[in-house]
């Protein structure tokens, strides 16, 4: 079965190789545990996601910092894991059923590294980027606006400018969410998300330029119309020889030649001219066709 570009993304970043530094795993954990996809019951950590590979970095993060006492379960397609030992970080606060950074966490993410895992903890934890062939589109959701804030100040330091509202950060642009992909480590989705991002851009370059060329060609065939009409008039009213030689010259060229443009039909005549002497000709005779119809 074909996987989501979303769990694509979270399995490479599940299989980055970083579990031997104890710093880097705590500060990817405490991503983790800032999302809403964390809850907290008598001081019990619960974590839920439909990513097998995700509960398994999770579990593996916690067994770095030895924690060790904790449940998987599976309901449906959503695994739980529930911590049953105290997370003693002084990096974080309890706060009613969810977690939020206290101010010891600028004391530890003191580097680029730590910064990184930390987001990229976070995006596993609560993120989730759509297939990027239909719409742009990636957020983190978190678990307070404290949290929102000190990953968004984290992320403008690396010029990654996500938006926010309420506790999500979000990004619709393409180029923002390939910067937020590399800066995470997903260097592998990263190339996928260019490819795609290539073709579709190239896809609507070409819808833009057809419909333009649509466009402009309906115009040219409207005013080839009109122009026709006039000068079916003129001769209706039998006012056709009032018209100089070389307004009726080209007024029966244009009606012979319906569907060409001005530039090709300056150069039909006995006396070739450019597009602009072509246009002047047959205004001349659009206007003199007004005046008739006015009496």
């Amino acid at each position: 079965m074909k996987m989501s570009f979303s769990k694509d993304v979270k399995e490479e970043l599940s299989k980055i190789s970083n579990l031997a530094n104890k710093d880097l795993v705590k500060a990817e954990l405490i991503g983790y545990l800032i999302t809403n996809n964390i809850s907290v019951k008598n001081n019990k950590i619960r974590y839920s996601t439909e990513s097998e590979y995700n509960i398994n970095r999770f579990a593996k993060l916690l067994n770095n910092v030895n924690i060790s006492q904790y449940e998987i379960n599976i309901q449906g397609k959503v695994f739980f894991i529930e911590i049953n030992q105290e997370i003693n970080f002084k990096e974080i606060d309890f706060d009613d059923s969810k977690i939020i950074l206290s101010n010891k966490i600028f004391d530890f993410c003191v580097s680029e590294i730590l910064e990184k895992a930390l987001v990229r903890g976070a995006f596993l934890g609560g993120g989730s980027i759509n297939n990027p062939e239909k719409i742009y589109h990636l957020e983190v959701i978190y678990s307070s606006e404290i949290n929102v804030n000190y990953v968004m100040e984290i992320l403008k330091k690396y010029n990654v400018n996500m938006k926010k509202m309420n506790s999500t950060l979000y990004l619709k642009d393409g180029e923002e969410i390939s910067k937020f992909l590399a800066f995470i480590g997903a260097n592998s989705s990263v190339l996928k998300f260019e490819e795609i991002r290539v073709i579709r851009d190239m896809r609507n370059s070409v819808n833009r330029l057809v419909n333009c060329e649509t466009a402009n060609l309906n115009k040219t065939i409207n005013a080839a119309l009109k122009q026709i009409q006039d000068i079916e008039f003129i001769k209706k009213m039998n006012k056709f020889g009032e018209l100089s030689e070389n307004l009726q010259e080209i007024a029966e060229l244009r009606v012979k030649n319906p569907d060409i443009s001005l530039v090709e039909l300056g150069k039909l005549l006995s006396t070739p001219i450019g597009k602009s002497g072509v246009n002047y000709r047959l205004k001349a005779i659009s206007n003199f066709a007004e005046e008739l119809r006015q009496g």
